[in-house]
């Protein structure tokens, strides 16, 4: 059993930068691989970028490579998602999200993952 609450989101104008950060609870943290999705209204939801366990292989979104990066510390029990150069179609409710599966390769699937955050907006101005 693990909780995710995610923070950081906000009001940006497009090039601008976020840093979502999200916390997590339970001791088997460590072990699941963390992914971050986001979901625009009448979209569907997407994954943008995702972890393994141990931090070693990661996965990105063609729409975000090269702008996004997912990193986790595990001492702290928290995965975060450096945003850069934002664009207006970046605007949506990003999700936290651990997946149980302990693979060596990151998932993109949203249902593949276990656990959510209850989401953190981000909004960004042209």
């Amino acid at each position: 059993q693990v909780q995710l609450v995610e923070s950081g989101g906000g009001l940006v104008q497009a090039g601008g930068s976020l840093r979502l950060s999200c916390a997590a609870s339970g001791r088997a943290f460590s072990m699941y691989a963390m992914g971050w999705f986001r979901q625009a209204p009448g979209k569907e939801r997407e994954c943008v970028a995702a972890i393994s366990w141990n931090g070693g292989n990661t996965y990105y979104a063609d729409s975000v490579k090269g702008r996004f990066t997912i990193s986790r510390d595990n001492a702290k029990n928290t995965v975060y998602l450096q945003m850069n150069s934002l664009k207006p179609e970046d605007a949506a409710v990003y999700y936290c999200a651990a997946d149980r599966s302990r693979t060596g390769y990151p998932r993109s699937g949203q249902y593949e993952y276990d656990y959510w955050g209850q989401g953190t907006q981000v909004t960004v101005s042209s």
